[in-house]
């Protein structure tokens, strides 16, 4: 008898006997994009340094397609032992309104949110040859020629095509969207004159505005950026306007909590690490120390303010 009592006993310790030896093994990290981009190059930081903290291994693994639909439903599906994470970023709030058919179909409900990694707000630009010098211009050569302001992205229900999907909704002013694979061949044309403007990221954009190729005209984040301090916030002519693209780490839905506080603490660690924050902030990225909270919380708003976007200007997905 007191070894049919022990038994079970034995078997609901070992959970919690193995929470606290986590980790005991390598840790995969998620990533829906390919290698060599931003989204990449600072989830291969934040894994290093992490793996310092957590005295293991945290290897990147790049998972593309479907508008990062492989990489988030890999991680949603995946066992919850907080040995496969997920670098999620805005597609999570944007994919549900966008393309209903892509999973996960809930990912308020499926992921568990860790923490924030970073954020990096867009520039919009125009090329040199228009008469256009600042937001209030654009508007007013907008409002002037209506149909005639072909703005790039780097495809249908990118982050940057919903900024210029956002700031037609909140100016009404009317811009032809021109989608391509990706930012680099979008700048290409910026660039040649074949379309008058594009938002891209801080990273992009900034050496063609240097060099005098394009004329920045403002940034997507509601406070000026330090590598382009001289562009003022479209929200200074637009109230209210902000438009980000975000990364934020998560775990399958139902890890434990002692697992999800000690990815926490390590992230946290990595995000406000001085040496990895300045490096990062050099491409235009800003390092964000939100908790679980924080980023639940920002897919929460997305979810609902992407999809008002996505409805109200009727954009599919191609």
């Amino acid at each position: 008898m007191m070894q049919r009592r022990t038994l079970p006993l034995l078997a609901l310790a070992m959970p919690a006997f193995a929470q606290d030896a986590y980790p005991s093994r390598t840790i995969s990290a998620v990533t829906g994009y390919a290698p060599g981009g931003v989204t990449d190059v600072v989830s291969r930081a934040v894994a290093a340094r992490m793996s310092q903290e957590l005295g293991t291994t945290i290897v990147v693994e790049n998972r593309v397609g479907a508008a990062t639909a492989v990489a988030n439903t890999h991680v949603a599906q995946a066992r919850p032992d907080g040995y496969t994470l997920l670098m999620g970023t805005s597609t999570l709030a944007i994919n549900p309104a966008l393309q209903p058919n892509l999973t996960p179909r809930d990912p308020a409900r499926e992921l568990a949110p860790v923490g924030m990694v970073f954020r990096s707000p867009f520039v919009l630009h125009v090329h040199p040859s228009l008469p256009i010098h600042n937001m209030a211009e654009f508007l007013a050569y907008a409002r002037a020629n209506p149909g005639r302001l072909n703005i790039g992205s780097s495809g249908t229900g990118a982050v940057n095509h919903l900024s210029k999907a956002l700031l037609v909704a909140r100016t009404g002013v009317e811009l032809v969207h021109v989608p391509f694979r990706g930012g680099a061949p979008g700048l290409l044309e910026l660039r040649a004159g074949r379309i008058q403007g594009m938002f891209n990221a801080t990273q992009e954009a900034q050496p063609v505005v240097r060099e005098g190729a394009t004329r920045a005209l403002g940034v997507t984040s509601r406070t000026r950026i330090p590598t382009l301090p001289d562009v003022p916030p479209i929200a200074d002519t637009v109230p209210g306007y902000e438009a980000l693209f975000w990364q934020g780490l998560f775990a399958p839905a139902g890890t434990p909590a002692p697992i999800m506080t000690r990815l926490e603490a390590a992230l946290r660690v990595a995000t406000t690490d001085p040496a990895l924050v300045s490096r990062m902030a050099e491409q235009g990225v800003e390092m964000v120390s939100g908790g679980a909270d924080d980023l639940r919380a920002l897919l929460a708003r997305e979810l609902v303010s992407w999809a008002e976007v996505i409805r109200g200007q009727n954009i599919r997905a191609e």
